[in-house]
């Protein structure tokens, strides 16, 4: 399977709405953590999130649209509108059979729920849509982008936790592969309402600290859980041939992707991290060495963060490539993260310089990582991104610089 093209990329993050105010937040180090505003979370024992703020999503939809949407689905479409236009590709101007869609989702159905609930509540209505809501959120998200852009051809929602983002980019790059010239894949999820949140509650991950710079810190020896957030990364993706004919752009290239579940709780089997980034690097033709930095999961609790780090050993050696996690800056977004995290591993190859893992001040020595907590100038070519969901799902995804880029240089 040939690496395919990625031509477009919007961006909508709790530290940055588009693409160059995300790159310029995220270099900086800061951070987009805070008390939430959405709801009261005075109750609650998490009062955190990255929310997207001071963002008019109402400005750049039809007033039509706002009441038949929820907030996941306005970004969804906000952020497929910003990456077609940075792709420069006017869906009007294709036949409608020739672009797909592939989006993921975690958890964005509770938002939708929610409102239908407190519709029932007040009104004595709405319970269906509630029940609902789940079995078809996602449809309706897809099914939203694809109307709006008429895009006719394959459709599909990845539904795998926090890996789905990764799995839709992958589906994408196959429907690549198969002769759909245009797809939109990626993945803007969250869910940030009582109803969620009681639901998240109950996993056990999520940090009950109020500082937002002392709350997320993955591979800390202060780890206790992660916070969640809202936002990710819409991508177009091309082949890569037909991308140069038209005289498009290429960002990067989707290179390889494995993906493996791990075994059942309590086997003492390894976990099927390493399997995946070892798929991901066969897939490429990549050797470990070839692999110039790695974006991580960064799951913020010990457990997690040491079975990362040492599937990381154990295919790269000890500290033997550069490790950053730039959400500790936005949150885990659900499915949105690892699109967010393609993205910014193609800003990085862009630009030569990995991004920071903040706030982490006592790296865990015993993970035997590299742990990249300040913008660090280097030679990249290759970059690892992986994503892990709860109930077993791991997934990586192989980026190259685009074909032609210039060689990386030493800084200096």
């Amino acid at each position: 399977m040939r690496p395919a093209a990625v031509t477009g990329i919007g961006i909508l993050a709790p530290n940055g709405a588009g693409l160059d105010a995300y790159w310029a937040a995220t270099l900086r180090g800061t951070s987009g953590l805070g008390r939430i505003t959405r709801f009261d979370p005075g109750p609650y024992p998490v009062r955190l999130a990255g929310e997207i703020t001071g963002f008019d999503v109402s400005a750049r939809l039809s007033n039509r649209l706002i009441p038949q949407t929820d907030v996941v689905t306005r970004l969804s479409l906000v952020a497929t509108d910003w990456a077609l236009a940075d792709a420069a590709l006017d869906p009007a101007g294709m036949p409608g059979y020739d672009m797909g869609v592939v989006t993921a989702g975690t958890a964005g159905g509770f938002e939708f729920g929610q409102r239908e609930l407190e519709n029932l509540w007040s009104k004595g209505a709405g319970y269906v849509s509630a029940y609902q809501s789940f079995a078809w959120f996602y449809a309706v998200n897809t099914g939203q982008i694809s109307i709006r852009h008429g895009m006719r051809g394959p459709g599909a929602v990845v539904v795998a936790d926090g890996a789905g983002g990764l799995d839709a980019l992958a589906q994408a790059r196959r429907l690549i592969h198969k002769g759909t010239p245009v797809v939109v894949g990626g993945a803007v999820d969250g869910s940030l309402c009582p109803w969620s949140w009681t639901a998240q509650l109950t996993g056990g991950r999520l940090s009950t600290r109020d500082d937002p710079g002392d709350a997320y810190l993955p591979f800390d020896d202060r780890a206790c859980g992660h916070v969640p957030g809202e936002g990710g990364a819409i991508l177009v993706i091309e082949d890569e041939h037909t991308a140069r004919a038209r005289g498009a752009r290429v960002h990067g290239l989707l290179a390889g992707y494995g993906t493996a579940f791990d075994p059942r709780p309590g086997s003492g089997r390894e976990g099927g991290l390493r399997r995946a980034v070892l798929q991901a690097l066969d897939q490429a033709a990549w050797d470990a060495g070839d692999v110039d930095v790695v974006l991580a999961d960064a799951a913020g609790t010990p457990e997690l963060d040491r079975a990362e780090a040492d599937a990381l050993a154990a295919v790269f050696g000890p500290r033997g490539v550069p490790v950053t996690a730039p959400k500790t800056m936005t949150g885990r977004l659900g499915a949105g993260s690892g699109p967010l995290d393609v993205a910014t591993a193609l800003l990085a190859l862009r630009d030569q310089v990995i991004p920071p893992t903040v706030n982490v001040r006592r790296p865990a020595g015993a993970y035997r990582i590299d742990l990249v907590t300040a913008p660090r100038e280097t030679p990249l070519r290759r970059a690892l991104v992986l994503a892990r969901g709860q109930g077993g799902f791991n997934s990586a995804v192989a980026v190259s610089a685009p074909a032609g880029a210039p060689a990386p240089t030493t800084s200096g």
